[in-house]
């Protein structure tokens, strides 16, 4: 029986939100997560005309009427969204919300007339790699192995370093042990094993991300915010008021890194980060943002802004590549709206520093073939092991793998490409002395971008000087 790798992010992130019941969506499928029991709205009028089309649709329906509005004010809801309960969160199962549904089918009257969305789901926004269907966990690499792609000839000048903030996980405590982050700021991991002394799922992500962007770009003042340090993932509602806080605390940086996001099935983004994007517009920032791992042409959020008109210059959507550098990586995801794909597969970076080796108990075995149809040697396969959470989906009772990590690791997903394509965007500003990151990166896709296939499409790809390709093992006929 092959892994239920949705099921068991599913339940991991439902273990690190206990006290907020979840469901799969939409509800005939399992592309995202959101809250159970809530919709969204903006604040003022138009919370008012949600709630009251919400409580006359389910006026004849006990329990299910809009009972509780929660209204922020200004300093504790600077994204400008109102929680509106529609439903008893505990009834029915994880498969889907039935009130929440009515509520969404109820307002679309409305919305046509005004011309433009009213509601949403609350979404569960996560880490890349923690969307349902991870592109892989990180393996250990020996410590004699250089990391990939290497540190670029370049030296740290505070004067003319370009502003880097990594939204993310937060730093490992010994992250200053490598070389390349020891000018590195920002928030620590909360927590970083669990009773066992073992590591917790994903974490070590930002620190992987920071080494990546550092070696791309060593001439840069990084700064990583652990904004998703629980398993990754937060609340939609919750997120664009962690976003403003980020970016209050130092500034707007030149470049944001973000390897988070999720599908809505909407082609019009989410609306708990609206404030956030359109706040982004007036700024001169560039926000560098991963296209996820779920093998899927669906847009993911918000990465996909970087083909809406009104946010072509602002946001770049990064896509991977596999090891060879060729082809896209089996996991990612792929369309119109992912403007550029770089190496993401099988990156190699620090993932603890190099004070104390750790232990790492692995959540998901690997399956017996690619789960997207692929006949390449992918991370869906290799290398080979047995995971805690798979074993307990299937009630195998196996014993998942164990490893020990010393420093360095390899790793793949869009997260990592993500850094790799705003370390080149940084250090393409410091050689050209270009103070304009949007600048920057148009001058990037239009001078220098190469090309790669993905699906059968020629599409836009950077490759840094320093990564070295690893020729992919076909497993049989096709790429």
């Amino acid at each position: 029986m092959a892994p239920q790798r949705f099921r068991e992010q599913f339940d991991q992130i439902q273990r690190s939100m206990p006290d907020v019941p979840l469901a799969m969506g939409p509800d005939d499928s399992a592309d995202f997560i959101y809250e159970k029991g809530v919709v969204l709205a903006r604040d003022g009028e138009e919370a008012r005309i949600v709630e009251d089309t919400v409580r006359t649709h389910f006026a004849e329906t006990t329990g299910l009427v809009a009972d509780s509005v929660r209204r922020g004010g200004a300093e504790t809801n600077r994204s400008g969204i109102t929680r509106i309960e529609v439903g008893d969160p505990g009834e029915g199962d994880q498969r889907g919300d039935r009130a929440v549904a009515g509520a969404l089918r109820a307002l679309r009257a409305v919305e046509g007339r005004a011309g433009h969305r009213l509601v949403s789901r609350n979404h569960v926004v996560h880490i890349a790699p923690v969307n349902a269907c991870p592109g892989d966990e990180p393996v250990p690499a020996p410590l004699d192995q250089p990391p990939n792609p290497a540190a670029a000839e370049a030296a740290y000048d505070p004067d003319t370093a370009v502003g880097v903030l990594v939204i993310d996980t937060g730093l490992m405590k010994d992250h200053g042990s490598y070389p390349l982050l020891a000018h590195t700021r920002g928030d620590l991991q909360i927590k970083e094993t669990g009773d066992d002394g073992a590591l917790e799922q994903y974490v070590g992500h930002g620190t992987f991300i920071a080494g990546l962007l550092a070696a791309v770009a060593p001439n840069t003042d990084l700064t990583v915010r652990n904004t998703l340090n629980d398993a990754g993932a937060i609340l939609e509602s919750e997120f664009g008021d962690k976003l403003f806080e980020a970016v209050d605390r130092d500034g707007w940086p030149d470049i944001i890194s973000l390897s988070a996001g999720t599908p809505n099935g909407r082609p019009d983004g989410l609306l708990g980060l609206q404030a956030f994007m359109e706040e982004l517009r007036t700024q001169r920032t560039l926000l560098v943002a991963a296209a996820g791992n779920n093998g899927s042409a669906t847009p993911f959020w918000p990465a996909a802004h970087a083909t809406l008109p009104a946010w072509e210059d602002s946001v770049v959507s990064v896509g991977a590549l596999r090891s060879d550098g060729e082809f896209g990586a089996c996991f990612s995801n792929h369309g119109g709206w992912v403007k550029v794909y770089a190496p993401g597969e099988r990156l190699t970076s620090s993932l603890t520093g190099f004070a104390t080796p750790v232990p790492y108990v692995y959540r998901h075995s690997t399956y017996d073939s690619c789960r997207y149809g692929f006949t390449y040697a992918c991370t869906c396969q290799y290398p080979r092991h047995a995971g805690q959470l798979s074993e307990e989906q299937q009630a195998g009772g196996g014993k998942p793998d164990q490893v020990m990590f010393e420093g360095f690791a390899h790793w793949s997903g869009t997260s990592f490409a993500t850094p790799v394509v705003a370390g080149m965007i940084a250090s393409h500003m410091v050689a050209h002395k270009e103070t304009d990151p949007r600048a920057a990166a148009r001058q990037l896709l239009t001078a220098h971008a190469e090309f790669a296939e993905v699906r059968g499409a020629h599409v836009p790809a950077l490759r840094p000087p320093t990564w070295r390709p690893v020729p992919v093992v076909a497993l049989a006929t096709g790429t």
